[in-house]
C-alpha cells in the first residue's frame, strides 16, 4: 500500500508540471461550467452539456492520460528506475490507475454541480465506472506501446470512437446502431434518464462485456509486453 501511495503523490508531482496531461483532467469540467451557465437556447434538453461532454470526459481524459503517462515512464527509462527500487510493477499499475480514477472522479464532482442532489450519486456511479473502463483500455495501450508517439497514434482512434460516437449517435441511426456495442454509449443512454430503474438488461449486458474484453486484452498485452 506504501508503494502505491508513492505513485499517486509522484504522479500528482508530475501532473502539475505535464500541462498535457493537466488538460486532459480540467477540459471538460470547465467546459461544462462555462458552457451550463452561460448557454440557455429554447427546446434544449435539461443538462444537455454535462451529459454530453461527461461521455467525452470518459473516453478521452483517463484513456489518454494513462496510455501517455505509462509510455513517457517507460520511454524516459523512469519506470525501469521504479520497478528496480522496489516497486512491482502491479503496485505501479494500481496506482497509476487509481490515481487518474480519483482525479478524474473530482473532475466529474465539479461537472455534477448542477445536478439536484438525488441525482448526484447515480451520476458519480455511472462516471466512475466509465472513469475504470476507460483507465484499462489506456493501460492497454500504455503496455503495448514502446514510447509516446507510438501510444498517441493508437490512442487517438479509440479517442475518437469512444468520445465522439455517442455524440454522432444522436444524429444518424445508423451511427447509433453502431455504437451501442461500446460502453460510452451505453453509458450516455443510463445519464440520459438519469435513473436506476431506467437502466436496461442491454446496457448491463454490453458494459459487461466490454469490460471482459478489455480485461482480456490487458492481460494477453502485460504477459507479451509486460512493463518493459
Amino acid at each position: 500500500m506504501r508503494n502505491i501511495i508513492i505513485i499517486i503523490k509522484k504522479q500528482l508531482k508530475d501532473t502539475l508540471k505535464n500541462k498535457t496531461i493537466l488538460i486532459q483532467f480540467i477540459l471538460f469540467p470547465i467546459m461544462t461550467l462555462i458552457m451550463e451557465y452561460a448557454i440557455t437556447l429554447d427546446g434544449m434538453p435539461e443538462l444537455f452539456f454535462t451529459k454530453l461532454f461527461s461521455i467525452m470526459y470518459i473516453g478521452m481524459a483517463p484513456l489518454t492520460s494513462v496510455a501517455a503517462i505509462i509510455s513517457e515512464e517507460k520511454e524516459k527509462n523512469t519506470l525501469r528506475v521504479l520497478i528496480m527500487s522496489n516497486v512491482k510493477p502491479w503496485q505501479y499499475l494500481t496506482g497509476v490507475g487509481l490515481y487518474v480514477w480519483l482525479i478524474c472522479m473530482v473532475g466529474a464532482g465539479v461537472m455534477a454541480t448542477r445536478l439536484d442532489l438525488e441525482a448526484i450519486a447515480f451520476y458519480m456511479c455511472i462516471m466512475g465506472i466509465g472513469f475504470a473502463i476507460s483507465i484499462i483500455a489506456g493501460a492497454c495501450i500504455g503496455i503495448y506501446s514502446k514510447n509516446q508517439m507510438s501510444a498517441t497514434s493508437l490512442v487517438i482512434p479509440v479517442m475518437m470512437i469512444l468520445a465522439f460516437l455517442p455524440m454522432l449517435a444522436m444524429f444518424n441511426d445508423k451511427i447509433a446502431k453502431v455504437a451501442k456495442i461500446f460502453y460510452t454509449q451505453q453509458l450516455k443512454v443510463c445519464l440520459d434518464n438519469m435513473k436506476v430503474t431506467n437502466i436496461t438488461k442491454e446496457t448491463v449486458m454490453v458494459v459487461i462485456v466490454n469490460i471482459l474484453v478489455l480485461i482480456g486484452m490487458y492481460g494477453i498485452t502485460y504477459k507479451r509486453k509486460g512493463l518493459e
